[in-house]
């Protein structure tokens, strides 16, 4: 699983990329985080609005600072996708 955390540094980004280490770690799975900071990256996304999380390249969340629980609720939804699609 990827974990990219898209945003240019900001304290919201910043609490962003936290929670979601703190998710991963709490719920022991394995996964790349990427934070990805440059401007032209993020835009080249669609995003207009940071922080944003995108999962296996996919949007998840866009524009708010999620906690580590809705981020928890997230990674097993999709834990859950792959495993019915395997």
């Amino acid at each position: 699983m990827k974990i990219e955390i898209l945003g240019t540094g900001c304290p919201k980004c910043k609490t962003t990329e936290k929670n979601v280490r703190k998710a991963v770690e709490e719920l022991g799975i394995q996964a790349e985080i990427v934070k990805i900071e440059d401007l032209q990256d993020i835009i080249n996304r669609g995003v207009m609005m940071t922080p944003a999380v995108f999962i296996d390249g996919e949007a998840k969340i866009v524009g708010r600072v999620p906690s580590p629980d809705d981020i928890k609720k997230l990674l097993q939804k999709e834990g859950n996708n792959d495993t019915i699609s395997s």
